[in-house]
């Protein structure tokens, strides 16, 4: 099974890097910058359990000119239209597409341009980062890649991929409710980094402040009235493991869109608070904490491109 890993970060660098170690017919789509550094220096990755190179097989958006049994999309939100066109030679009509970006408004994206049955659900877990000199830094032991069909069904071609992605280095698993497990994701993602973003601190940090719990919880309680208006159908178990970690008093958790903004870099403010903000006005939500967490980054957004 041909593999093409579009984007070669933090997050696809590590999964796409873990395949190719497993011997897996990996390829990266890259840009032309990042294309000679790889050709250069190779891939590095760090993990905590020690550090692993793989010499990676390049392509640059010119050079597509064949079709792939998967691509796996591992782009930031705020490049998807743009990764969309780039790729678009290597998708055939076989084609399994899994995204792992975060938010939903993605699928229907992809949905649109290649169409419904190209598109599987998707989603990672990992704390990783990539530093200055390029290399992969896996931050904690936690590397999870989910996926299966947007049906829920156990098809054929996604058993097929299920066995590719398996004994690869990381823990794979095929899912039979993807779809619920993305919205979770979402309410995970955005409470935590809402919370974060807009009180400056770790999880930790912010349940010990005078308050803290209580406004965690509010935001926490906002968004899951937001993705319930979305369509999710609330899993009591996720709502319940969500309040638990994100108001753990002795939690040093961040959010990367935090890392990222201390850091003074893009952040995908759009795609995982943004879009959330739009479903809670359609549905006539109040949701006070979410967007005053979205005008907060939204003013970032327009600081950094000064």
């Amino acid at each position: 099974m041909r593999i093409l890993v579009v984007g070669a970060g933090a997050t696809g660098g590590y999964y796409g890097g873990r395949l190719a170690q497993a011997g897996r017919d990996v390829t990266f789509l890259v840009r032309e910058r990042r294309a000679e550094s790889l050709q250069k220096s190779g891939l590095h990755i760090q993990t905590p359990d020690g550090s692993f190179s793989v010499q990676p097989k390049l392509l640059l958006a010119s050079e597509l000119k064949e079709t792939f049994d998967v691509i796996i999309l591992t782009v930031k939100g705020f490049s998807l239209d743009a990764v969309l066109e780039e790729f678009a030679p290597a998708v055939g009509e076989q084609t399994m597409i899994v995204p792992v970006l975060n938010g939903m408004r993605h699928m229907e994206i992809i949905q649109k341009r290649f169409g419904k049955h190209r598109a599987l659900g998707g989603l990672c877990r990992i704390h990783a980062t990539l530093d200055k000199q390029g290399q992969v830094h896996q931050m904690t032991q936690m590397h999870e890649f989910v996926y299966g069909e947007v049906d829920g069904q156990r098809s054929e071609r996604v058993a097929k991929l299920d066995d590719v992605l398996q004994n690869a280095g990381f823990n794979a698993r095929l899912s039979e409710a993807i779809v619920s497990e993305m919205w979770e994701k979402w309410l995970f993602l955005s409470s935590l980094g809402g919370i974060t973003c807009l009180m400056r601190g770790n999880i930790g940090q912010v349940a010990r402040a005078a308050g803290g719990e209580k406004f965690a919880t509010g935001f926490i309680e906002e968004v899951l009235s937001i993705v319930i208006a979305g369509g999710y159908q609330e899993r009591a178990h996720a709502t319940a493991q969500t309040l638990k970690e994100l108001t753990r008093k002795e939690s040093e958790q961040t959010s990367s869109m935090y890392r990222d903004m201390i850091q003074g870099l893009p952040v995908e403010a759009d795609q995982i608070l943004g879009d959330l903000v739009e479903i809670a006005l359609k549905a006539g939500l109040t949701t006070p904490r979410v967007n005053a967490a979205y005008s907060h980054m939204s003013v970032y957004q327009e600081s950094i491109k000064k």
